[in-house]
């Protein structure tokens, strides 16, 4: 590979700061990531310290090593850190995409009724869910199932299988975490019901 030109002097920092800190995090001796990255144990100090230009075919090495990507391991941090929600009035929703994937959606919904008595309100389809209980208690009808979830407790599960959420007793307050596929079926159930 041909080498890199040198990275800019804050991003050259930030990469070399990254690579020790991942090693460090992996308990990982100098000797030890060195091996693993086919480096000598000189060559990757020198590189930690400074004292060595980074080099493309270097760094595709060790973030192999570090299991990890390039990407990740010269990736700057971004300037917008803090997000504000799509507030989805109709539904008593707030949502959040994730910048870093976004096919996956936080949303924060309080609920006030139950989760319907017909089964055949329960929804299906391809994704995964987790939510969380903010506050109160919620019940998951999952399958056959019948799922107490309180204040603190979490519940993850395919929604391959039939499901609903409603609250029990009183009003709870959820967080919930959909991937790309989960996000898409409840946005068409929600479609229908409303139509």
């Amino acid at each position: 590979m041909l080498p890199m030109t040198q990275i800019d002097g804050e991003l050259d920092s930030l990469v070399r700061k990254r690579i020790r800190a991942m090693r460090v995090a992996q308990g990982w001796s100098l000797e030890e990531l060195a091996t693993r990255a086919r480096l000598s144990q000189s060559t990757l100090s020198r590189i930690e310290n400074g004292r060595r230009r980074l080099a493309l075919d270097t760094l595709v090495t060790l973030a192999r090593a570090l299991d990890t990507t390039l990407d990740q391991l010269v990736e700057t941090a971004s300037d917008d850190v803090v997000t504000s929600p799509i507030v989805d009035s109709a539904h008593g929703m707030l949502q959040w995409p994730l910048k870093s994937d976004p096919g996956v959606t936080v949303v924060r919904q309080r609920m006030t009724d139950p989760p319907p008595d017909n089964p055949a309100r329960m929804r299906a389809h391809p994704g995964r869910e987790w939510l969380v209980v903010l506050s109160g208690t919620a019940v998951l009808l999952l399958g056959n199932r019948r799922l107490r979830v309180e204040t603190n407790q979490a519940a993850e599960f395919p929604t391959m299988l039939p499901h609903a959420i409603g609250a029990d007793g009183g009003p709870c307050e959820v967080l919930g975490i959909f991937d790309r596929d989960a996000r898409r079926g409840h946005q068409r159930d929600r479609g229908e019901r409303g139509a």
